[in-house]
């Protein structure tokens, strides 16, 4: 009996919850990255942060952007820009990563390399409890090294 009630409630509540989830998703634009930008950068913006605590800092409980890269990409950078201390959750085909900025990045955080093709979520995040206006440039020009 107790398998019966479990049978039927896990169906239940798995349905409840994508209801719940899929609105949030679709109120969000997702920005297509073609193998040719129209525009490089292509530069998006929003608020950092969030009420959701993670490892990768306060970051917003649904994503801040959402990118569809229609074909592997070589080379792809992405590349966060805010007064605060931002972060840059990632979570796409190849797995989830958080980004923090660096002195290399020059207290950008930034992710480039190769991107395979499909949904990516970023969620912008902030170290601190503020909210900042933040930059994303999406680029596939390569970054020229310091020196050159």
């Amino acid at each position: 009996m107790k398998t019966r009630r479990l049978l039927t409630f896990v169906p239940a509540a798995l349905a409840m919850s994508l209801a719940l989830t899929e609105p949030i998703l679709a109120e969000i634009p997702s920005i297509q990255i073609t193998p040719k930008l129209q525009s490089d950068p292509l530069v998006l913006n929003g608020k950092s942060g969030g009420s959701v605590q993670s490892d990768c800092g306060n970051i917003p409980n649904a994503p801040s952007q959402i990118i569809q890269v229609s074909d592997s990409l070589p080379y792809l950078r992405l590349t966060v820009d805010s007064p605060g201390q931002p972060t840059l959750l990632i979570d796409g085909p190849g797995g989830r990563f958080c980004v923090l900025a660096d002195r290399y990045s020059e207290t950008k955080p930034e992710m480039s390399g190769y991107w395979q093709a499909g949904k990516y979520l970023l969620y912008i995040g902030e170290l601190s409890q503020s909210q900042y206006n933040y930059t994303l440039s999406i680029s596939q020009q390569q970054k020229l090294k310091k020196g050159n």
